[in-house]
């Protein structure tokens, strides 16, 4: 492979029913600074794909996309893994992008590995950092071990380089109306006409959450297993509702089903958040679980342990047990309510 023909910085741009999602818009960006490393005269492309998706193009535009490439077909409209990187795969290889970005979604994380295997090529997945080396290699910072290890990992020999990363972990750009961008338009037809694909999505349903989706809240209090017990989890809702924000949670309260399932885990294997405040009861603060709440405004911490490694990070340190600590928050807050 002569990877100096492969050049410019690609995102892939991922959009559920008529709407992009946030993370696409944080990949734009971080294209935006990795072409400015690179020193590239080559334009920051997305490429989207679906049914009716032409109308997005607008937005992904006002982002900071210089080129788009829309890959708009009725035999797109629900998300085919196979399908669509066969389609993907057939796009690159003709135009040659040095990056792919990708969003470490359910659907980015299958998308991503698909084309690893049929480019030939290495994928970093849960990139939680971005950067080019002096050789001008992609370098992700991935963690491991549960987040105790960042790694950075790069492929030198391959192309493109295939990284996937967090929504959240990047912060987007500012949307700027009347940004000028090319549209290329790509048939997938042949394709979608010579290939059925083994696999044939049949219909779509969405587990809905009640309350506010945890990356999208200003306030979000967190528990770790320093809680102390399952029933706990109800005190810890309690207190967010009366702040007007939402509950979020270590992995050790996941490990020990305290919550019926992951959604509400902040970390490296979770969610990556930036509220206005987060407030964390019994949480230790793991590498892992540190990386998905650094970036928020302002952090305060209760946890018994001096020492925790919570209290790096926090703004506000509390050493006292949490449970006591909470109960005694809900029940001030509740009385100032009141009056």
């Amino acid at each position: 492979m002569n990877i100096d023909e492969w050049k410019g910085v690609w995102v892939l741009a991922e959009q559920r029913s008529g709407r992009i999602d946030s993370v696409s818009f944080e990949l734009i960006q971080k294209a935006k600074e990795l072409k400015m490393q690179l020193k590239s005269s080559e334009p920051v492309t997305a490429v989207i794909i679906g049914n009716g998706i032409e109308k997005l193009t607008e937005e992904l535009g006002e982002y900071g996309a210089e080129e788009v490439i829309v890959i708009d077909d009725p035999a797109l409209e629900m998300f085919n893994n196979e399908i669509y990187s066969l389609i993907l795969t057939d796009l690159i290889k003709k135009r040659k992008p040095e990056i792919l970005l990708i969003g470490a979604t359910i659907s980015g994380q299958d998308i991503a590995s698909m084309l690893g295997v049929r480019l030939g090529t290495g994928v970093a997945t849960h990139s939680v950092g971005l950067h080019i080396d002096e050789d001008n290699n992609l370098v992700s910072a991935v963690p491991a071990f549960g987040g105790k290890v960042i790694g950075d990992i790069i492929c030198p020999k391959h192309r493109p380089q295939i990284a996937t990363v967090k929504p959240g972990i990047l912060e987007k750009g500012q949307k700027m109306q009347g940004n000028k961008f090319k549209t290329i338009r790509y048939d997938p037809s042949d394709i979608i006409k010579k290939d059925k694909g083994c696999i044939k999505a049949l219909a779509v349903h969405k587990k809905e959450y009640k309350g506010i989706p945890l990356q999208e809240a200003k306030v979000v209090v967190a528990g770790g297993f320093g809680i102390g017990s399952k029933g706990n989890w109800n005190l810890l809702r309690k207190l967010a509702q009366l702040l007007g924000g939402t509950v979020g949670c270590s992995r050790p309260v996941v490990d020990e089903g305290w919550i019926p399932d992951d959604h509400c885990m902040i970390g490296t294997s979770g969610k990556t958040i930036r509220p206005k405040l987060y407030i964390g009861f019994g949480i230790s603060g793991s590498t892992h679980h540190v990386c998905g709440m650094k970036d928020s405004d302002v952090i305060i911490s209760i946890n018994k342990d001096e020492n925790a490694p919570i209290f790096n990070v926090s703004d506000v340190g509390v050493v006292g047990d949490a449970e006591i600590i909470l109960k005694d928050l809900i029940e001030k807050i509740e009385k100032l309510k009141s009056m």
